[in-house]
C-alpha cells in the first residue's frame, strides 16, 4: 500500500509540474543562414553539393581528367617534383641551374601565386618574408629573364578548370574544341594535340617553357625513378621517365589543391557559425543584389567563361616589370589565343579563394586590394582605354551598392573564403635536399636554408 500511495503521488506531482511548465521553444533556425540557403539553392544545381569541395584525399571525388586519374602514388610524386629545384636543369644562365621551381611563382603561402606584381622564375632572386623580395638578379639580361608577361593565376582550385591561363590557350576539351588551328607547332600550345585537359597541358608545357629536365638519368641521381615507377607502372619504361609524366604527376597534385577548409566551405557542410553576420550578409549579396554568381559558380566560384572588364595590363603597373609591351598578346586575353575579334580584351573568370594571400588583382595586377575590386566592379567604369566599349561585358555594369554592402561582400571574399592552413599542401622537404621555393643564394638566407 505505501509503495503504490508513494507512486501515485509521484505521479500526481509530474503531471502538475508538467502543466505549470511553459513548452521550451522550438529551436530556431538563423533567418540569415535560411535566407543564404535558399539564395544558393536557387543557383545550384540540385542542392548545395553543388559548391561544396570535397575532404582532402577523397581522390575519387576530384574533378579529373580520365586519361590522367588521380592516384596516391602520383600526388605525391607531383607535389615534390612541383617543388623541386633539382630539375631546374636548362637554365639560361650557368649561375641560374637548380634555383627555381613551379612553386617560385606558385606557392601556399601566397595562396599558390606569387606574392609580387609579376611572377619570376629563373634570373630572379631571393624571397623576402613571403616572395615579394624577389627581384632581378644582377647578373641576369632582361633576356634572359623567365618572368610571367601577365600576373600569375592562382593554381588552387585548378581541378574546377578544363582550360588554363587567362586565356585558356591550354586544354584539347570544353571551350577549346574547334581552335585547333590555334595550336600552333613549335610553340608550348602545341602540347593541346596529346589530347589532356587544361592542367595537364599546362604542366607537361610548363616543364619545358621553364626550362626543367625530367630523364632518367637525372631522376635516378636525385632520387625519384622509383617514385615514377610506382606512379606510371603501366607505362613502358621507355615513356615512364618523360616531360608527359611528369607533368601529369604535377597536374594530378594540382587538383588535389583544394581550398576546402575555408569557412563558407564548412558554412556548406552544415557548421553555420563558421561565418559571422558580416560574412553571411556579404554571402547574400554575392548571391543576390550584387549577382556576382552570374559569373562565379560552382564549388571554386569560377568558370569556363571570358569576359572584358576593361582592367589595366602588366605593361601598366606602376613598379618595373620586364618582357611586358603595350602590344604583348597575352594583353588581348582569349583574342590573343583564337584570332577572334569578339574574344578581344576578355579573359577567363578566376576562382575566389584565399585571395587575401597575394594583394594582386586583374589580369594586369592592377587593383591592390579585395576591396579595389568589389569598388570597381560597383562602379563599372573602365580604367584600360584600349579596350572598346563594344568589347565590355553586358555584365559590367553599376551594381549600386551602398558602402556597407561593399564592406560586406569584402568581409565574405577576404574571410569567409580564406582556408587558413594551405601549408598542410607544401612538403616539408625534396628529395634533392635543396631549399624551395626558390634556391638561389639570396632565398636560400631569406628562407633560412643555409
Amino acid at each position: 500500500m505505501r509503495n503504490g500511495y508513494y507512486l501515485l503521488s509521484m505521479m500526481m506531482i509530474a503531471i502538475i509540474f508538467t502543466a505549470c511548465k511553459k513548452d521550451d521553444p522550438a529551436p530556431q533556425n538563423d533567418p540569415l543562414d535560411e535566407a543564404l540557403e535558399s539564395a544558393l539553392l536557387e543557383h545550384a544545381r540540385g542542392d548545395l553539393a553543388y559548391y561544396r569541395m570535397p575532404v582532402t584525399g577523397d581522390l575519387n571525388r576530384i574533378p579529373q581528367d580520365p586519361r590522367n586519374p588521380l592516384t596516391a602514388e602520383k600526388v605525391a610524386l607531383g607535389q615534390l617534383l612541383y617543388h623541386e629545384t633539382g630539375i631546374a636543369q636548362n637554365p639560361e644562365m650557368e649561375m641560374g641551374r637548380g634555383t627555381y621551381s613551379c612553386s617560385s611563382c606558385h606557392f601556399a603561402s601566397a595562396g599558390f601565386q606569387a606574392d609580387r606584381f609579376q611572377g619570376m622564375g629563373e634570373g630572379g632572386e631571393g624571397f623576402g618574408s613571403n616572395g615579394e623580395g624577389r627581384h632581378k638578379a644582377s647578373e641576369y639580361q632582361v633576356i634572359d629573364l623567365d618572368v610571367q608577361p601577365i600576373r600569375s593565376p592562382s593554381a588552387m582550385n585548378a581541378a574546377y578548370q578544363i582550360v588554363m591561363l587567362w586565356n585558356g590557350q591550354f586544354g584539347a576539351q570544353g571551350v577549346n574544341a574547334g581552335t585547333e588551328s590555334n595550336w600552333t607547332a613549335g610553340t608550348p600550345k602545341a602540347v593541346n594535340h596529346l589530347g589532356y585537359h587544361g592542367l595537364e597541358t599546362q604542366a607537361i608545357a610548363g616543364l619545358s617553357v621553364h626550362r626543367m629536365a625530367i630523364n632518367q638519368t637525372l631522376l635516378e641521381g636525385i632520387g625519384y625513378k622509383d617514385m615514377f615507377d610506382q606512379a606510371f607502372s603501366d607505362w613502358p619504361e621507355d615513356k615512364r621517365y618523360t616531360t608527359e609524366t611528369a607533368g601529369l604527376a604535377i597536374a594530378a597534385y594540382e587538383r588535389t589543391l583544394l581550398a576546402n577548409q575555408a569557412p563558407f566551405q564548412r558554412w556548406l557542410k552544415g557548421e553555420h557559425n563558421a561565418m559571422n553576420d558580416v560574412e553571411k550578409e556579404g554571402a547574400l549579396l554575392f548571391f543576390g543584389k550584387a549577382n556576382c554568381v552570374s559569373c562565379h559558380t560552382g564549388p571554386a566560384l569560377n568558370s569556363m567563361a571570358f569576359y572584358a572588364l576593361g582592367m589595366n595590363d602588366l605593361f601598366d603597373c606602376p613598379e618595373q616589370t620586364f618582357k611586358t609591351a603595350v602590344d604583348s598578346p597575352e594583353d588581348l586575353g582569349r583574342g590573343g589565343f583564337t584570332g577572334l575579334p569578339k574574344d578581344m580584351y576578355k579573359f577567363k573568370v578566376p576562382q575566389l579563394y584565399n585571395m587575401k594571400d597575394s594583394p594582386f588583382f586583374g589580369h594586369g595586377a592592377s587593383l591592390r586590394s579585395i576591396r579595389d575590386v568589389v569598388v570597381y566592379k560597383n562602379n563599372a567604369i573602365p580604367e584600360n582605354s584600349d579596350v572598346p566599349q563594344a568589347q565590355l561585358a553586358p555584365e559590367f555594369h553599376p551594381l549600386g551598392l551602398t558602402e556597407l554592402e561593399i564592406d560586406a561582400i569584402t568581409a565574405f571574399l577576404e574571410n569567409a573564403l580564406y582556408d587558413p592552413a594551405l601549408m598542410r599542401y607544401q612538403p616539408t622537404s625534396i628529395l634533392s635536399g635543396q631549399c624551395f621555393p626558390n634556391n638561389d643564394p639570396v632565398s636560400r638566407q631569406d628562407l633560412g636554408c643555409e
